[in-house]
């Protein structure tokens, strides 16, 4: 039997789908019940009998730090999607990431190697991967600089992989799949489908950086081609295309049908927004939208070699633009 962690978000969503659809035998972890609507809500994009497909999966409530959870989630388990993570460029969220992105990836790894599990699939991010010489795209083999002024998110994503690697060294098969920004349709309040969000209400600012992107059906495809492989102990990227975000603002604009944002938001601009937003956060406790490192990461140049990917596991990627095209359209549809 496989199991999934973070069954209920974008990712877990789709990899369920996809798994029960072909008739894997399959257990789910969730935490809300209220979430299950966006799993349903995901699977009617595919399929004319969701509600079918959604209760051939054996759910079961855990945290990924309650221990007495996580015994009867594993138990029966030959195979582990771990898709679960908290997702925060908060500072002041830096403990509850830790929680976790590092430690519930630490008992998810230990329940691994205790139950013998045969092979583990983690998806991390591209925000583990080192930062390239300028100019240059970068690689699996990128080293990361624990020197360098990285994000509590990355921090945390890194150290989870840590924690991955710790637990081949015992035995473990597993391998990393780090994708980019996913694009892909059926929750919009966060994730990539918050930026579709904000670019369907009117956002006249673009920055000056870029960023990979890929497809959710890419994302899925990998993981699940990497764990039904003979391949161990290794990571990938999964990038299909690095577009500048005002590339890809444009586009989900045009796509959306409202106007593309005309203006740059200029160094400065940003500087003086980020410090502001701090501020209304210190006075109102408000979440913070903008942070140092992600105003830092809007005007960096992100470029990502998926040379590997397609090499080794065969993968072919949908284009960003279809990808978009499919997302927007079903923005389209759920919000009318």
């Amino acid at each position: 039997m496989i199991l999934v962690t973070g069954g209920t978000g974008l990712v877990g969503a789709h990899l369920l789908f996809t798994l029960v659809n072909s008739k894997k035998k399959v257990r789910a972890i969730y935490r809300n019940e209220k979430k299950f609507d966006h799993v349903k809500r995901i699977f009617s994009y595919y399929t004319a009998t969701p509600e079918d497909l959604f209760n051939r999966i054996e759910w079961v409530e855990a945290d990924l730090n309650d221990i007495p959870s996580l015994t009867d989630a594993f138990d029966s388990i030959t195979h582990v999607y771990h898709c679960a993570a908290l997702v925060s460029f908060e500072p002041d969220k830096f403990d509850l990431l830790q929680k976790t992105n590092i430690e519930g990836t630490a008992n998810i790894v230990n329940f691994c190697v205790s139950n013998g599990i045969k092979k583990l699939c983690y998806v991390s991010s591209v925000a583990t991967i080192g930062e390239p010489k300028k100019g240059q795209p970068a690689t699996e083999k990128t080293e990361w600089n624990p020197e360098s002024d990285n994000s509590v998110y990355a921090l945390t994503k890194y150290g989870a992989e840590l924690e991955v690697w710790r637990g081949t060294q015992e035995g473990l098969d597993a391998v990393i799949i780090n994708p980019g920004v996913i694009i892909g349709p059926g929750i919009w309040h966060y994730g990539s489908g918050s930026i579709i969000k904000t670019v369907a209400k009117g956002l006249p600012y673009y920055t000056s950086g870029s960023m990979g992107y890929v497809g959710i059906n890419d994302v899925v495809t990998s993981m699940i081609t990497a764990m039904e492989s003979t391949i161990i102990n290794a990571r990938f990227i999964c990038v299909t295309e690095s577009w500048s975000y005002k590339k890809f603002l444009t586009t989900t604009a045009l796509l959306l049908g409202v106007k593309p944002p005309n203006k740059e938001a200029k160094p400065w601009l940003l500087q003086l927004g980020w410090r502001l937003d701090w501020l209304r956060h210190a006075l109102t406790g408000k979440r913070r939208k903008l942070t140092g490192h992600l105003v830092a990461s809007l005007q960096s140049q992100s470029l990502y070699d998926n040379t590997k990917i397609k090499e080794t596991l065969s993968i072919t990627f949908t284009s960003l633009q279809t990808q978009l095209e499919t997302t927007c359209s079903q923005y389209i549809k759920d919000n009318t």
